[in-house]
C-alpha cells in the first residue's frame, strides 16, 4: 500500500522535460527514462499541460516547461497530479462493534491532516530547479 508513485514521476517528468529542452524528446523517450510505459507519461503529461506547467503539441519534440524551473514549487506539480486526494486514509469497513474499528477514524483523523497540511508546506518551498540544481549535482558527482 504505497503513496501513489504520480508525483515522483511528474517530477521526473519536467525535469527530464528541463535537462534536454535543447533535443527532442517524445513520450517514449520519458517512458524509458521513468521505466513506465508511455501511455501512462501522455496521461501526466496531460495533467501537468492542463495546470499549465508543461507546452506541448503532437508530434517529436513538441515538449518544454511553461514556467521556468524556480518560478514551479513541487507543491504545483504535486496539485497538478493528484489534486485534492488525501495522501493518508482509513481502511475502510472497521467492525463498528469493535472499540477500535468504531473510533479509529475519528482517532487518526486529525494526525492525518496535520501531517498532510507540513507536508504540503514543505513542498510550497522548494522548487523544480532546487531538484534540478541537486540532480545535476550528483551527476556530477559520478562522473
Amino acid at each position: 500500500m504505497a503513496i501513489s508513485t504520480r508525483f515522483s514521476v511528474a517530477v521526473h517528468i519536467l525535469t527530464l522535460v528541463y535537462l534536454n529542452r535543447d533535443k527532442q524528446i517524445t513520450s517514449d523517450f520519458i517512458a524509458s527514462s521513468v521505466g513506465t510505459n508511455p501511455v501512462v507519461i501522455r496521461r501526466l503529461m496531460s495533467r501537468l499541460k492542463k495546470a499549465q506547467l508543461l507546452h506541448s503539441r503532437p508530434g517529436i519534440g513538441g515538449t518544454a516547461l511553461a514556467k521556468e524551473p524556480n518560478e514551479i514549487t513541487l507543491y504545483a506539480i504535486y496539485d497538478a497530479v493528484l489534486g485534492k486526494e488525501a495522501i493518508f486514509d482509513v481502511h475502510q469497513h472497521p467492525n463498528p462493534n469493535c472499540v477500535v474499528g468504531a473510533n479509529i477514524q475519528d482517532a487518526l483523523e486529525g494526525s492525518f491532516l496535520s501531517a498532510q497540511q507540513k507536508m504540503e508546506e514543505e513542498l510550497r518551498r522548494v522548487t523544480l530547479a532546487d531538484t534540478i540544481q541537486k540532480i545535476t549535482d550528483r551527476a556530477g558527482q559520478t562522473k
